[in-house]
């Protein structure tokens, strides 16, 4: 009984770890994701809700070439972009309406929510609610006229 006591206790302590290690934040950005070199505050773009900066005027069309590349990077490094959002991407009620935003993390973004209600939808159509997030969009996202 005490071992099968042990068991449960370990399990849990190891579920409370990981969840806390979830809720970390991220590392700030510090360096350029194209180049490397530290990032200039005054040279950015803000994509799919986050803003992303860079060293120079010359990297952010590179960045724009393959973005899916850097926000892959991004997500390996640990490094949790700067959010612009203001609204929910999914119910597109203004974040703080209902308490504390709902936060996941998805390649590389972190995306924020009215409420934990909607996570689900987004994580069944996640390209649909990034093309709609403040900033530039994918191209396979934009609609044309």
């Amino acid at each position: 009984m005490k071992k099968v006591l042990s068991l449960v206790a370990v399990g849990f302590f190891g579920l409370v770890l990981a969840q806390a290690a979830e809720k970390q934040p991220g590392k700030p950005q510090t360096a350029c994701p194209v180049s490397g070199k530290p990032i200039n505050k005054e040279v950015y773009v803000d994509y799919q809700g986050q803003r992303v900066y860079f060293c120079c005027n010359a990297c952010p069309d590179k960045f724009r070439k393959d973005p899916e590349k850097y926000f892959a990077q991004f997500e390996k490094e640990g490094i949790e972009l700067e959010n612009i959002q203001k609204a929910c991407p999914v119910s597109g009620e203004e974040l703080g309406e209902h308490g504390e935003p709902s936060v996941i993390h998805y390649k590389g973004r972190t995306v924020k929510f009215c409420c934990p209600a909607c996570e689900k939808p987004f994580k069944a159509e996640p390209e649909k609610y990034l093309n709609g997030m403040p900033g530039e969009q994918s191209k396979a996202g934009k609609k044309t006229t």
